[in-house]
């Protein structure tokens, strides 16, 4: 079967893999589609830190059932989203019911080959139908539920003032879900283009252009648009320590805030602007299988423009050809999909 690899960082290579073995409890899926995430990208520069080459990325991941164990939920034929985090079941999180942040999580195409490929093997608990909604819609399911997770960590609420730094696919997920619970949601970002999809598409209530010559500037115009009180609820969503490290500055007084976004370095705040305000930080980890259901139950709902979001397909025997133009600001990309 047809297998991508990234070999080390910078290089994709296409390769012949023989096909999975199930195990006794694993569905097979021929895999479909598969949505390339900021993730992947840092894999590819090198830039992700939990991760040793060769890899096989790819954890987005839509495709239809080849072969399943008596009894499973699904069965050959159906369409199937996976949850790529291959957690452990027996740890102090999965015993809370928070198999996101499992101390022995795998993620697929992180800690262990993803699908990047024709096949794939998984154990039957992370394999859910994926009934009315289409291929690619299916393999967005991943990157909206993370959005949708972090919008219930906060407990966003209707009239809340909500801040989206980052506009970026996570961010428009948070942007998405937080506008779902009737919050005034606004969004900061360095990218007209994107500002722009948020604005339309998206209906974000407003769009402040990061200005990287005068910081003073957009955090006056955000200052603006609470009178001067700022947001009950601020998502950062940059991956950039400057930016987490900036964007206290834009909770309220009694607000809250959320990194979604990980780095590998140590972040800091100010603790007198911590504490007056009362901050409460939040970090969001993965998604859960009710976030996954509430972005079906969206997008069955007509309530994600998917088709905006989706803005590349690329084949997965051009991939290593194709994948460095993705990476590049005027390519334009948002979403894009590798088809199977």
């Amino acid at each position: 079967m047809k297998t991508v690899i990234c070999e080390q960082p910078g290089q994709l290579a296409l390769a012949e893999r023989a096909m999975p073995n199930p195990g006794p409890d694993d569905v097979l899926i021929r895999i479909r589609r598969v949505g390339i995430c900021g993730t992947d990208f840092h894999i590819f520069t090198g830039n992700q830190p939990y991760l040793s080459y060769p890899r096989v990325m790819g954890h987005e991941l839509a495709g239809i059932v080849e072969a399943a164990p008596a009894g499973a939920r699904v069965k050959a034929g159906d369409q199937v989203y996976v949850m790529p985090y291959l957690s452990c079941g027996r740890c102090v999180a999965c015993r809370a019911g928070k198999g996101n942040c499992c101390v022995n999580i795998r993620v697929l195409g992180v800690h262990t080959d993803g699908g990047m490929t024709e096949y794939l093997a998984v154990p039957q608990a992370f394999v859910f139908k994926a009934d009315g909604v289409t291929l690619d819609e299916a393999a967005m399911l991943e990157f909206l539920a993370i959005g949708a997770h972090a919008v219930a960590r906060a407990d966003v609420r209707a009239a809340q003032r909500v801040l989206v730094v980052g506009a970026g696919p996570i961010g428009m997920a948070a942007t998405i879900f937080a506008k779902l619970r009737g919050a005034e949601v606004s969004v900061l970002d360095g990218r007209a283009d994107r500002l722009s999809v948020c604005a339309g598409a998206l209906q974000a209530d407003h769009t402040v252009l990061l200005d990287t010559t005068d910081a003073a500037t957009d955090a006056a115009e955000l200052a603006a648009l609470t009178d001067n009180e700022f947001f009950d609820v601020v998502f950062d969503a940059t991956g950039n320590v400057k930016a987490m490290e900036r964007g206290l500055q834009f909770v309220a007084h009694g607000g809250k805030y959320v990194l979604v976004s990980i780095v590998s370095e140590r972040i800091s705040f100010a603790d007198p602007e911590f504490h007056k305000r009362e901050t409460t930080l939040l970090a969001s980890r993965n998604a859960t299988v009710a976030d996954f259901e509430t972005v079906l139950a969206a997008m069955r709902a007509g309530q994600i423009p998917t088709a905006a979001l989706n803005t590349h397909v690329v084949e997965l025997g051009n991939l290593p050809d194709e994948f460095p133009k993705l990476l590049k600001p005027d390519a334009g990309v948002i979403k894009a999909l590798v088809a199977c």
